[in-house]
């Protein structure tokens, strides 16, 4: 039987273009305690959250307005036994117009219930597309983690 990966879907009121371009902009949601770049193919950028979690991204896939693919290269979750949950993940931004709004579909590939860090993780991922991705794509202002280190 196939795991099921977390998946939560968005209905933002903006054109699809500025969706990706707020999704690629990971410190405006995401954390700004990032180091590198999160804009283009092949950008690798490590995400900080105290001693909780780190984890470093690549973006593998970039199809301008319609998909943005990250793959997790390095992972340290403190909170779990196997701190690597999210080591060879990938993190998926499907992006499609819906009339005058646009539907994000943000699915975590490798984050199933069957980890540990599952119901820890699948909460902080909806806070964080509902309660910060959402409001930056509608209203320019997203509400991030800040530095922690």
């Amino acid at each position: 039987m196939k795991k099921e990966a977390y998946s939560i879907t968005i209905l933002a009121d903006a054109p699809s273009h500025v969706a990706f371009d707020c999704i690629n902009n990971v410190a405006s949601w995401w954390t700004s305690d990032l180091q590198g770049r999160s804009r283009n193919m092949n950008d690798t950028f490590t995400v900080y959250f105290g001693e909780v979690h780190v984890s470093a991204q690549t973006i593998t896939e970039l199809l301008p307005d319609k998909k943005i693919v990250w793959l997790v290269t390095e992972s340290m979750i403190n909170f779990v036994n196997d701190k690597k949950e999210w080591l060879n993940t990938y993190i998926v931004f499907d992006i499609t117009p819906k009339g005058n709004q646009t539907e994000i579909r943000f699915t975590h590939i490798g984050l199933t219930p069957d980890l540990e860090c599952f119901s820890a993780c699948s909460n902080a991922w909806a806070d964080y597309i509902i309660e910060s991705l959402l409001p930056l794509i509608n209203t320019g202002v997203g509400k991030p983690s800040g530095k922690t280190r």
